[in-house]
């Protein structure tokens, strides 16, 4: 589940010559919205994967796996396997464009959908503590392993292709097609989960009903698998990532070379990568432990504030195409700020504070992360592109997100709700100080 996805960060920052663009007429067969398709379904199945896992993180391991701890120790322990896919994921990032170096991209993304949905499916398998012991914790991690390295190779280029394809003067709109896969994740995740939690018994989720979703994933996965096979494999589509240069180089090359940029890129978007969890996972989390609201009531809240994303993401698409990705990027960091402070007022004054938090935290999410991608990656040669957006996005998960429901509700369960704000405030002062270092370099540059 992933992971997390993935981010997608398209290089939409680049002018393409005369000379390139005649070529890319020559295909006729490839369009934009053909592309977007394929964009769709691929983010889409890795966010749902992604967010199946983090609510039975909330809703299913810590009775499941950790009963000799307390719920809320339970809990940490689940949000500390969140977290280990997305710090290995550079790894599967770093193989899998060794992979496609030799084999192909239609290789590369087989092999680690294949993997992905193997791990996934054998989660619905998995014994509990009660069964197997600490056995039981251990498969689960190597699971997790796996989905880590299978995300990190899932990266297929499509994203960066259907914006560089598209017009200049519509570039945010389109690179907001790929992050409309998160809210529709969560919508099929959490109704899911919504659905079996309010039609079984609490003995019978936790016996065998959870175990629905990772089937489901698995299922989603093989759709996603043909979808995005028919178009990285078609020659057409492989002439045109040639065309544009989005081939892998080594990722030793890339961090030799760019690192800086790769930082860049990552920071750029932390802001909106550490709401991401704050308003997803971690607030079902701290409701389910620390109020009486019903469960399928939370996660009902949280799916109408994943529409309101999905608007709020089209939303950004056109404001970035008349104000401009970098302050659309920066002002939303400060409007995140400004929500920072309002969140432990929101969330300790019962359910109209939490849902207040829901929907208006989902609302900044979707115009934030909207438009998270692609800010700074013109900053990368054109050979490099390719591999440096995948690592940029690797390393935004891993600092702005990978942690961030683990921290948050340690912290929150130590010293109270400001730690919320703190964790918010830290992605802000690093989204802004990234957006103007990009500035000052650019202007060195010109």
């Amino acid at each position: 589940m992933s992971s997390p996805a993935s981010a997608t960060y398209p290089a939409a920052g680049f002018e393409e010559s005369p000379a390139s663009l005649s070529r890319a007429d020559t295909h006729e067969d490839v369009t934009p919205s053909e592309i977007a398709v394929g964009v769709i379904i691929g983010r889409s199945s890795e966010y749902f994967d992604f967010f199946v896992f983090g609510i039975a993180c909330v809703l299913v391991f810590p009775p499941f796996l950790f009963p000799f701890l307390s719920r809320l120790d339970g809990t940490l322990m689940s949000f500390a396997l969140l977290a280990v896919a997305f710090v290995v994921r550079p790894i599967g990032t770093a193989i899998s464009m060794a992979i496609q170096r030799r084999w192909g991209r239609g290789t590369k993304l087989t092999i680690a959908l294949f993997l992905l949905g193997v791990c996934t499916v054998g989660m619905a398998f998995l014994p509990g503590y009660k069964d197997a012991g600490l056995t039981a914790v251990v498969a689960l991690l190597i699971l997790r392993i796996g989905q880590g390295l299978a995300l990190g190779g899932s990266w297929d280029g499509l994203p960066s292709l259907l914006a560089m394809s598209a017009p200049k003067e519509r570039r945010g709109w389109f690179a907001m097609i790929g992050q409309l896969g998160a809210p529709v994740g969560f919508v099929l995740a959490a109704g899911l989960f919504a659905y079996l939690y309010s039609s079984l018994s609490v003995q019978e989720f936790l016996a065998w009903g959870w175990r629905y979703p990772f089937f489901v994933a698995f299922a989603v996965n093989v759709v996603a698998l043909f979808a995005r096979l028919r178009l990285v494999v078609g020659q057409s589509y492989a002439e045109l990532l040639q065309e544009r240069e989005l081939q892998p180089v080594p990722v030793s090359r890339v961090i030799r070379d760019e690192g800086s940029n790769v930082v860049l890129g990552a920071f750029a978007a932390l802001a909106s990568f550490a709401l991401f969890h704050l308003v997803t996972v971690f607030p079902l989390s701290w409701i389910t432990l620390y109020s009486d609201q019903p469960v399928t009531q939370i996660l009902g809240v949280q799916i109408v504030g994943a529409f309101l994303a999905a608007g709020a993401i089209m939303v950004s698409g056109w404001l970035s195409d008349h104000l401009g990705r970098r302050k659309l990027l920066g002002g939303m960091a400060v409007l995140i700020g400004v929500f920072s402070f309002m969140a432990p007022v929101l969330l300790n004054s019962g359910e109209v504070g939490s849902t207040m938090f829901l929907l208006l935290g989902f609302v900044l999410l979707g115009l934030s992360y909207g438009q998270a991608s692609g800010t700074v990656t013109a900053n990368f040669s054109p050979q490099y592109r390719y591999t440096g957006a995948a690592l940029s996005a690797d390393l935004a998960w891993i600092i702005g997100a990978a942690f961030a429901p683990l921290v948050a509700l340690y912290l929150s369960a130590q010293f109270g709700l400001l730690a919320v704000t703190v964790y918010l405030l830290s992605g802000v002062a690093c989204t802004l100080g990234a957006l103007n270092l990009n500035r000052r370099m650019e202007r060195r540059d010109r």
